[in-house]
């Protein structure tokens, strides 16, 4: 698959899109056991598609502008420095390598991308960071809920495993919203067969997990780019996580 199919798209319109950014609650990431059943597709996404080729990665100063500081919900977030991520996550239009109907997110956990389906055979693309060996879950579901500046709940479970959270449980109220906060400035929940499975699409105030398995289940982006995602996703769309 060329690079130059990837690049249809114009990086001015891309850039235009991405600059929408609207200026608490469940939350928590943990330990959840799942497997997609869906007949015909596989638990991972093929060697093929996870091959795919990023496109050129936009200029400086298209950079500057999707990652550049944001006002949001009172608070500032501060510039990514991108220069220190790999090109390869920065936020970009590419050729829809995994086949699914527009409007489904895709977790491709090997590759650490996060895709959403758009028509005409596209697709956003982000990089992200995702749960530490033992933590990863698989499987479908739906965006039962999103949240603008959430408050962090940590789930029981992960409070017994480290006490010093413990302030911030679920019976104690959680954590504020803010810019230490580990969802970040947005969050998307997850629901699979009715059920809330505590897995969350999240902003993160760590560039540097971008690309990394180091959260506690979770798929966490730069707010930059789960703020691009919030306003493209609207509630029950479908998500897939493969392994």
């Amino acid at each position: 698959m060329s690079v130059h199919l990837e690049n249809t798209v114009s990086r001015r319109s891309f850039i235009s899109l991405s600059a929408i950014a609207a200026a608490s609650a469940l939350a928590g990431c943990t330990s959840i056991s799942g497997t997609r059943q869906t007949a015909g597709r596989p638990g991972s996404l093929p060697e093929t598609i996870r091959a795919v080729q990023p496109a050129p990665a936009p200029t400086d100063a298209e950079l500057a502008v999707m990652y550049g500081p944001i006002e949001d919900g009172g608070f500032l977030i501060p510039a990514v420095r991108y220069k220190q991520i790999d090109p390869r996550y920065y936020r970009q239009q590419v050729v829809d390598p995994t086949g699914e109907a527009p409007g489904t997110i895709v977790v491709d956990t090997p590759s650490r991308f996060l895709y959403l389906v758009q028509p005409g055979g596209i697709a956003m693309r982000y990089g992200v960071g995702i749960g530490r060996d033992g933590f990863a879950w698989q499987g479908d579901g739906a965006i039962q809920w999103r949240q603008k500046w959430p408050r962090w709940k940590p789930p029981n479970e992960m409070v017994a495993r480290q006490p010093e959270l413990v302030k911030y449980s679920i019976e104690n109220g959680g954590m504020e919203p803010g810019l230490k906060n580990p969802l970040g400035a947005r969050a998307l929940y997850m629901f699979s067969g009715g059920q809330d499975k505590l897995y969350r699409l999240h902003g993160n105030p760590e560039w540097r997990s971008i690309g990394k398995a180091v959260s506690s289940g979770c798929v966490r982006l730069l707010n930059q780019d789960i703020i691009d995602l919030y306003e493209r996703v609207p509630i029950k769309a479908p998500i897939v996580v493969k392994q």
